[in-house]
């Protein structure tokens, strides 16, 4: 097996923590009990926790994997190989837009639950995350292309290439299956 390499570690804008310092806030104001705890939110405790948080978030690309890690009260870890990414999308409301954030959501196939599951992750805040967007889906298709016997991306990909190896390749295994039907 070959050794994990980290291709690139992500970087997160410090206005996370203005944004769930102001989204914990607007939760808080929401519900009887914590109005109690509003003014202890706004004179520290809420800088404090949102402060720890961000200093939680981490985000690895790996030529086999995409780490990423947060919380610090709920700690999570996830490890999902590049192969299973299915979907990367930017969601950015208001709310997002006005402090400047993108929220990159991934969904994945596999996990249990049949053979359509899903799985969600999202990471908030990642610095230039279209071209973080891009690296990830480079290496997925690396990857995959690896895996199939393709060799590596070249640098300006052509799709009539991998195409016509494609097509090569299901010739090529019919031919097969048509002989041993043969015999």
């Amino acid at each position: 097996m070959t050794e994990e390499i980290v291709l690139r570690e992500a970087t997160f804008s410090p206005r996370v923590k203005t944004y769930i310092f102001f989204v914990v806030l607007f939760v808080l104001c929401s519900t009887i009990i914590g109005i109690v705890l509003v003014p202890f939110w706004i004179f520290g405790l809420g800088q404090w926790l949102s402060g720890k948080y961000f200093k939680t978030l981490s985000c690895q690309i790996t030529n086999k994997n995409l780490r990423f890690s947060k919380g610090f009260i709920v700690h999570i870890e996830k490890t999902i190989p590049v192969e299973n990414i299915q979907d990367l999308s930017f969601v950015g409301g208001p709310v997002l837009r006005y402090f400047g954030l993108t929220l990159i959501k991934i969904e994945t196939a596999g996990g249990g639950g049949g053979p359509h599951a899903q799985n969600m992750m999202s990471m908030l805040g990642i610095n230039d995350a279209e071209s973080f967007k891009t690296e990830i889906l480079l290496q997925r298709e690396k990857v995959i292309n690896q895996k199939h016997g393709y060799g590596s991306v070249p640098e300006k990909h052509s799709p009539a290439i991998d195409n016509t190896q494609l097509l090569t390749d299901i010739k090529n295994e019919l031919i097969e299956i048509k002989n041993a039907l043969k015999k």
